[in-house]
């Protein structure tokens, strides 16, 4: 059966019909999500014949970020939430949940039609140990669009959450007049209170022999820590060596003065 002319039957950009052999459409933007291009020939005999394409628009997602919700401090056990933005198609897309780098889950939107770009929340109930609370918790979202599809799509992390951590030693050794080192990080952010001999205390900023002595630090972030840090204050010799260097360039001085 021989054909006359080829074209598109398509609303966005649709090229002339042609009588070549071959017809190309292309659009410099795509902005119909759910777009169903159809190709189409004219036949010498039997009419038109029509050959749908399979096409997908994907996009992959602006934000993937992480919570912990409904978190249990006694029982050790909580939901991670995995929150991805503007994405599509929703159900191409795999979300992968790890602790460390150990993966606990993968999961699918599969209950979304939905072609145009939206934000979802993947959860998981997770029961953790004491050790577990030392792990980094973290989710990563990515499109598979199948075996004709392009393989190497971008994968989109979230931050790191993680528990509180102090950034000194248990036994510190700091020289007087020097800035406290001491600080406590984590995500999310923990909220921090410092003790001195019962009492709560403001960390000092810079030590001096009065601020010797051990402290407490009680941390509430992802999961709650309690540091101990014995400060230990060092005496300063800046001052000593100076008011050497400064006696030894009287005497030599002096010593010119004598010999001119």
């Amino acid at each position: 059966m021989g054909y006359f002319g080829i074209g598109w039957e398509v609303p966005l950009n649709p090229p002339n019909f042609t009588w070549q052999g071959f017809v190309v459409w292309s659009v410099e933007k795509m902005t119909d999500w759910t777009i169903k291009p159809v190709c189409f020939a004219l036949s010498e005999q039997g009419g038109p014949c029509y050959s749908n394409l399979t096409l997908i628009v994907y996009k992959p997602p602006d934000r993937v970020s992480i919570t912990f919700l409904n978190h249990s401090e006694s029982l050790f056990e909580g939901t991670l939430q995995c929150h991805v933005t503007e994405v599509a198609p929703a159900e191409n897309v795999l979300v992968t949940f790890y602790r460390g780098e150990k993966m606990l889950a993968q999961m699918h939107l599969n209950t979304s039609s939905e072609k145009k770009p939206v934000t979802q929340s993947f959860t998981l109930n997770i029961v953790f140990s004491k050790e577990d609370t030392e792990a980094q918790y973290w989710c990563e979202a990515k499109l598979e669009l199948g075996p004709e599809g392009p393989q190497h799509l971008p994968v989109m992390a979230s931050q790191r959450l993680f528990a509180p951590q102090l950034s000194c030693p248990v036994e510190l050794k700091v020289t007087e007049g020097k800035r406290f080192p001491c600080e406590v990080t984590g995500n999310p952010q923990p909220s921090v209170t410092w003790f001195k001999n019962g009492q709560i205390v403001a960390p000092p900023s810079h030590l001096n022999k009065k601020d010797a002595g051990n402290y407490t630090i009680q941390a509430k972030g992802l999961f709650p820590k309690n540091f101990t840090v014995e400060v230990k204050i060092l005496p300063a010799t800046g001052t000593a060596n100076s008011c050497c260097g400064h006696f030894l360039l009287l005497v030599l001085l002096t010593q010119m003065i004598t010999h001119v």
